[in-house]
């Protein structure tokens, strides 16, 4: 049986599920349903199978390292990881792995997947897969889609015709982009349509010439960025210049619209892409009176509500219908039928040149992570964590001194040309322009608190040395 190349994209704004995910932490890298993440989870499901060639990511450059730490710890460690510079819509992405399938075999055949979808049944998506494999052999566009059991609003849906292949399988009729609840209602009642699931089964070779006709400028920007590419540590960094000539379009309204080359396999299995709050909440455990809740959260006569706190007690008291998310720095109140206007609220938030529209305040890094408790008038208090062998760069300030205290763990600090082991409860202070790295040499995470002091506390005040991470 020839053997499918496994692609996930992991792209995303992280807007519709804020103030959980925000542009910089995208819902794939949460754990939304359970302990894995929604990228760790799709990465299982083509892992340890004949089915399936290493996987490939195709993810936004800042999320590197973290997908990297995400797919380690699931022992996904020959997974092929390529940087875009910039976010692009699915076509580009869809055009680099077929380029580069391609070159590795020409016969290849792609598994295109988003990094943020939630399939409960791994061995019917597995069956799904193997049937949708003979067509792709003979050149066919494969799209999956999922037999709608309620007029949803949210997802596009395809038309097809009657089978050809298999009975589970369908010409392609048309793509129909979000309906309103009347034409969703139609949609379902006629059983000619199906849940649009943005997967696919490309053969590469085939993809590629259909694209050569459609948009070959997208395709040269594809072919450009490759062939001047850079390897970074274990990622392939595609060349931005040429990326950012690659048209931002969909691999839907780029090829499979114009093409009569696509077919479609019809599945039951449970999918959803977590694409609201109101999915979480109807795939979430929820109790006599419809409500979900997760965190530190208590109720009261509370009824078909999702509650969720990963910061602050939350109490809710006879309410109904809302959805009410807590983080450490944002709180998120709304009715759960104005859940698809969470995006616009981010908009809002970055055009007023709000932080939480794109970032956490928990940052992370490639050698852990840092969180910023308290910021005053010339001062900032930070908690650090150091995964055991992480290393920071070798480094100075211009504006500021720290003082660093070991919660737990050991420390080796570097102070210009002294060397010292830190453990539990010692300290120790970094004057203003002294050249310094932190190093855990444990096998236990490191944790200290840092207090920062001086006229500037920016990010941008450092100035690198030296960095195992290779960052400028």
């Amino acid at each position: 049986m020839r053997k499918i190349i496994p692609v996930l994209m992991s792209g995303g704004n992280g807007s519709r599920l804020w103030p959980l995910s925000r542009e910089a932490y995208p819902k794939q890298l949460l754990p939304l349903l359970g302990e894995n993440t929604l990228l760790q989870e799709t990465a299982r499901r083509v892992m340890d199978s004949p089915l399936f060639e290493p996987v490939m990511i195709i993810a936004n450059a800042e999320h590197r390292f973290i997908i990297a730490e995400q797919l380690r710890k699931i022992g996904c460690s020959d997974a092929r990881i390529v940087l875009e510079p910039f976010g692009r819509n699915t076509a580009p992405a869809a055009a680099i792995a077929c380029i580069l399938a391609h070159r590795q075999d020409p016969d290849s055949i792609v598994l295109l997947m988003p990094a943020d979808h939630s399939i409960e049944d791994v061995s019917a998506f597995h069956a799904a897969v193997e049937a949708g494999l003979p067509a792709a052999a003979e050149g066919s566009f494969v799209l999956f889609g999922v037999t709608p059991n309620s007029p949803v609003t949210g997802y596009g849906y395809i038309h097809y015709g009657k089978s050809t292949y298999s009975n589970n399988i369908h010409p392609v009729v048309g793509f129909k982009e979000k309906p309103d609840r009347q034409t969703a209602e139609q949609y379902l009642a006629s059983g000619e349509y199906a849940w649009n699931s943005g997967i696919f089964l490309l053969p590469a070779g085939r993809f590629l010439e259909e694209l050569e006709r459609s948009d070959p400028h997208l395709l040269q920007a594809c072919i450009d960025a490759i062939d001047d590419a850079a390897t970074d540590l274990d990622f392939l960094r595609l060349a931005p210049d040429a990326f950012a000539r690659a048209t931002n379009i969909s691999i839907d309204h780029a090829v499979m619209e114009g093409t009569s080359n696509a077919v479609v396999v019809t599945v039951d299995f449970s999918w959803s892409d977590i694409g609201s709050w109101s999915t979480l909440h109807e795939k979430s455990k929820q109790d006599g009176d419809g409500t979900a809740t997760q965190g530190d959260v208590i109720t009261i006569d509370t009824k078909d509500c999702y509650i969720r706190s990963d910061g602050p007690l939350v109490g809710a008291v006879g309410v109904d219908n809302l959805l009410v998310v807590a983080t450490s720095d944002a709180i998120l109140v709304a009715r759960k039928d104005r859940d698809q206007d969470v995006k616009l609220l981010v908009e809002r938030l970055k055009a007023a040149g709000h932080n939480a529209a794109l970032s956490t305040p928990l940052v992370h890094r490639p050698w852990g992570s840092f969180q910023s408790l308290e910021v005053g008038n010339r001062f900032q208090v930070k908690r650090i964590t150091v995964a055991p062998g992480g290393k920071l760069s070798l480094q100075k300030h211009f504006h500021r001194a720290e003082h660093w205290v070991v919660v737990s763990g050991t420390a080796l600090v570097t102070k210009d040309a002294e060397i010292t082991l830190l453990r539990e409860n010692e300290s120790i202070y970094l004057p203003l322009g002294c050249m310094h790295r932190l190093e855990n040499p444990g096998r236990v995470p490191l944790d200290l608190i840092e207090v920062q002091s001086g006229a500037y506390l920016g990010e941008d005040d450092i100035v690198r040395f030296e960095d195992v991470y290779a960052r400028d």
